[in-house]
C-alpha cells in the first residue's frame, strides 16, 4: 500500500525575486483543506476584490519557496504572472479541481491527442 501524498514539490518557471535580488524557484505546496478555502472568504481584501482570493489560498498552501523563511501574501503578490498562473494550475490539479486530461489516439491517423474530460456535474 502506498503512502498518501499531501505535499508536492515544484519549480517555478521564472522564480520569486526577493528584495536582495535572490531568485527562489523550488518550493512545496500542500493539499488544501476546507479551512484553506473557507477562511479567506471572510477577509476584507477578498470581499472588496474577489480576485485576491488566490493570493490568500496560495499563501496558506505554499509551505516552502527557496530559502525564504515564510511565504506570505506579499511574496505571492510579488510573483511574476507566469509563476502565479503555474501555482494556480498546480493548486487545481493536486486538489482535484481541474478536469482530467486523457491521451487518446486518433484512429484515422494514429496520432496522439490530449482531451479534457469534464468533471461530473461541471
Amino acid at each position: 500500500m502506498s503512502a498518501f501524498v499531501t505535499e508536492v514539490e515544484f519549480d517555478l518557471p521564472k522564480g520569486y525575486v526577493d528584495p536582495t535580488g535572490s531568485v527562489h524557484r523550488a518550493g512545496v505546496m500542500r493539499l488544501a483543506t476546507a479551512a484553506d478555502e473557507i477562511y479567506p472568504l471572510k477577509d476584507l481584501r477578498v470581499r472588496n476584490w474577489p480576485a485576491y482570493l488566490i493570493v490568500l489560498l496560495l499563501e496558506r498552501v505554499v509551505t516552502k519557496l527557496g530559502s525564504l523563511p515564510e511565504v506570505h501574501a506579499g511574496v505571492i503578490e510579488g510573483l511574476f504572472s507566469e509563476d502565479l498562473a503555474f501555482l494556480q494550475g498546480l493548486y487545481n490539479r493536486i486538489n482535484g479541481l481541474s478536469p482530467p486530461v486523457l491521451a487518446v489516439t486518433r484512429p484515422h491517423c494514429g496520432s496522439e491527442h490530449h482531451v479534457e474530460v469534464p468533471l461530473v456535474g461541471g
